[in-house]
């Protein structure tokens, strides 16, 4: 039986890996931070560590022997890192440090994926972005995903490991968190097709992303350990839709028109992308066999639904 270590266990993607990981018969070890209260999917074995604690990320991995790490724990909200850049970069990039060192001294086999972002890209000269464009981050947060894709290359290609970095687009689910747009926009269609809510106030319309289902990007996290050879691949829709488009989805999912219920608030409304953020996934369908088989609206429609059944089961 495989062995996968998993950071991050308890959140959006750590859930979604674990399913499919177990699945397939793998035993499922989960970093979790000591006195956390977060839930553990059900089945996962846990082991006890922290970004910030050195000792305790190597510990884990020289305790639990893993053939396969997947380092899905990070800081995830961009906006957040403007606050404290020193804390982001020492989160993502230093514990990734940590963690492929230690991979290293315990076995060189062991086969490593670290989770990237799109962000790496920011201001790129080109739409869609490949695996070549230039990278220039635009937030503490790429900077700090981008020093982590830096150590993932460079340790590789010096000691011979096997770590890949997936470089993952926005990807969503019904286990997002409410910060996050799509979360944002499906749980107030379903309160104000519920009449709990009026009104639904967003940022920029215009503005575009490339969204995919995270079930679909953690499929291409575990088809990447399975290569022979490692590599860094774009795991994404590979299609730039508008804010609009997003909202229009998620109404109409319930009959809604969103014209009576949206309204933009300037405050929300950030500086756009000169170059819109969309991945090219050649790489990862040629060489991966991996397309996404969840659709924009099949997702959208999913959160919505599943946000109606929350709040419908919830007291009020």
């Amino acid at each position: 039986m495989p062995r996968a270590l998993i950071t991050g266990i308890t959140g959006q993607d750590g859930a979604y890996l674990t399913e499919l990981l177990q699945g397939k018969d793998y035993e499922v070890i989960g970093l979790v931070r000591p006195g956390s209260q977060a839930t553990v999917p059900a089945g996962a074995e846990t082991v006890h560590g922290d970004l910030a604690d050195p000792a305790s990320l190597r510990a884990a991995v020289l305790d639990t022997r893993p053939d396969e790490l997947y380092h899905l724990a990070a800081p995830t909200f961009v906006p957040a890192s403007w606050k404290d850049p020193a804390g982001t970069l020492a989160l993502v990039a230093g514990a990734t440090a940590t963690l492929l060192q230690a991979t290293r001294e315990l076995d060189s086999a062991m086969r490593v994926l670290v989770a990237s972002s799109g962000e790496i890209f920011g201001a790129a000269k080109v739409s869609p972005q490949t695996e070549e464009t230039p990278m220039r981050p635009r937030s503490p947060y790429g900077v700090a995903k981008l020093a982590a894709y830096g150590l993932v290359d460079t340790l590789r290609r010096k000691h011979a490991m096997h770590a890949s970095s997936a470089i993952a687009y926005n990807h969503e689910s019904p286990r997002r968190p409410e910060r996050f747009l799509p979360r944002k926009v499906s749980k107030a269609v379903a309160a104000i097709k519920l009449g709990l809510q009026d009104e639904v106030q967003l940022g920029d319309l215009d503005a575009v992303r490339d969204w995919c289902h995270a079930r679909d990007v953690v499929r291409g996290y575990w088809l990447m350990l399975q290569q022979d050879v490692p590599g860094d691949y774009i795991l994404a829709g590979g299609v730039g839709r508008t804010v609009s488009e997003l909202v229009d989805v998620a109404f109409g999912s319930v009959g809604l028109d969103p014209a009576d219920h949206v309204s933009v608030d300037p405050k929300l409304v950030r500086a756009s992308e000169r170059t819109p953020p969309v991945g090219d996934t050649t790489r990862a369908r040629e060489q991966l066999g991996w397309v996404p088989e969840t659709s924009f609206q099949a997702m959208i429609e999913e959160m919505v639904q599943a946000d109606l059944a929350a709040l419908a089961a919830a007291p009020r």
